[in-house]
């Protein structure tokens, strides 16, 4: 071996070395960031909401509090720049010039933390992928080395979050694959392994739990059928929740001051929360009060409005709570409004057509079909709803209901909420 074949080999090493030392740290960090912010939100959320529903008063102030401490907190802290979402990072990764500012961390984290506890009808989720995107993206810019590997350690972090938050290695890997990077390198498998791995090692040693405890029943072929209409449902909800985002996103814009966007917005939200306290903030605490008792819910008229005045609402209480200055996504929304579709089509199946139908299955395979149509990452949707429950017994109707789901939301509108751009349209 001459000399330059060992000066080759020996800087590969080198690169190697550090890729692996880096995937490390941002590993630990963005998975810590994570489980911070889900435990602590989760802590008040609970807290705050306890508060609404003993004094209706609440939900009128929480809104407009939240939404104005966060508006104050970006005007005077954090430079007046909104926060885009999942969007920063595809500017971030599309051009080279561009990166994550450092300050998008505490940004995320903080307006995250508050939109939910004060009632924004959306999720942490994604809160933590942008601040943990932002951990990568300035790890990267620390060495001349890692310069080239901007994409494949903003994924890394991005993996490592969404690990934190469900419980699943394999829904991190899917989800920096299907929705930020969309392609597959060497260095993109060693640091995003390595990540997750911190990841889950963190929540091994943290003892976290599942994020649903579900009683679910094995699935029989006889619905096939059933699945099938759950899927198209699905399909037609994300469409609906995706086109509200953006059309309520789009008036929103219009207004001019500021504040006025907070009154109205939390106008709106207060009104939703008051018919339907259950759209308050994530909403899980809705889906593990219903998979309690799934089984055992009669079919009533009172459950039927309930469930389609929640269909219809939350996809609008999530666009105010987004539009109107609060900081989140449509993860939450999609899971929640999947939980509900899925009790609504099973209840409806066994009240009037006798189909002796399992609520729970049905309700977890709807979480995973909005979201796969919703993102349009059904492989993510399928791990992260089977990593959440830490139950694969309905893998094959998830990746079924997941896939059609997916396809009849991309046939209607082409579409997410992350990949609109108002040129695409012209």
């Amino acid at each position: 071996m001459n000399a330059t074949s060992r000066i080759r080999k020996n800087y590969a090493l080198i690169k190697l070395k550090k890729l692996v030392i880096v995937s490390l740290l941002i590993g630990f960090l963005s998975s810590f960031l994570g489980v911070v912010l889900k435990r602590i939100t989760e802590y008040y959320e609970n807290i705050f909401f306890h508060q609404a529903n003993t004094n209706s008063f609440f939900l009128v102030i929480f809104p407009i509090l939240g939404l104005s401490v966060i508006f104050f907190l970006r005007e005077f802290l954090f430079k007046k720049k909104e926060n885009k979402g999942i969007k920063e990072i595809f500017e971030s990764i599309n051009i080279k010039s561009k990166n994550l500012p450092s300050y998008k961390i505490p940004s995320h984290f903080i307006n995250g933390f508050l939109t939910v506890i004060f009632g924004g009808s959306t999720g942490v989720e994604v809160s933590t992928v942008v601040a943990s995107a932002t951990i990568g993206s300035v790890a990267q810019r620390k060495d001349n080395v890692f310069r080239q590997y901007k994409t494949e350690l903003i994924c890394a972090g991005v993996a490592a979050g969404i690990t934190a938050l469900f419980g699943s290695p394999i829904a991190g890997i899917l989800f920096a694959y299907e929705v930020i990077s969309k392609k597959v390198t060497r260095a993109f498998l060693i640091s995003n392994l390595i990540a997750v791995a911190i990841a889950f090692g963190l929540l091994f040693l943290l003892d976290e739990k599942p994020l649903f405890t579900v009683n679910i029943t094995p699935w029989h072929i006889t619905a096939i059928p059933y699945f099938i209409l759950l899927g198209i449902l699905a399909g037609l909800n994300s469409v609906y929740l995706t086109r509200c985002v953006l059309l309520i996103k789009s008036q929103f814009s219009k207004i001019e001051v500021s504040y006025h966007k907070i009154i109205l917005g939390s106008v709106i939200l207060t009104s939703s929360l008051l018919i339907f306290p259950q759209l308050y903030g994530e909403g899980y605490h809705a889906i593990k009060m219903i998979f309690l008792n799934s089984n055992e819910v009669p079919l009533t008229f009172t459950l039927i409005f309930s469930c389609v005045g929640i269909l219809l609402l939350k996809p609008i209480a999530t666009s105010v709570t987004l539009a109107s200055g609060g900081d989140g996504g449509i993860f939450a929304p999609s899971l929640f409004i999947g939980a509900f579709l899925g009790l609504l089509v099973a209840s409806i199946l066994n009240g009037y057509f006798n189909a002796d139908v399992i609520p729970a299955n049905f309700m977890i395979i709807g979480m995973a079909a909005v979201l796969s149509a919703s993102i349009h990452a059904p492989f993510t949707a399928i791990f992260l709803v089977c990593g959440s429950s830490n139950n694969y017994t309905l893998f094959i109707p998830i990746l079924v209901v997941s896939l059609l789901s997916k396809y009849i939301a991309k046939t209607i509108y082409p579409f997410t909420v992350y990949s609109f751009t108002p040129s695409l349209t012209k």
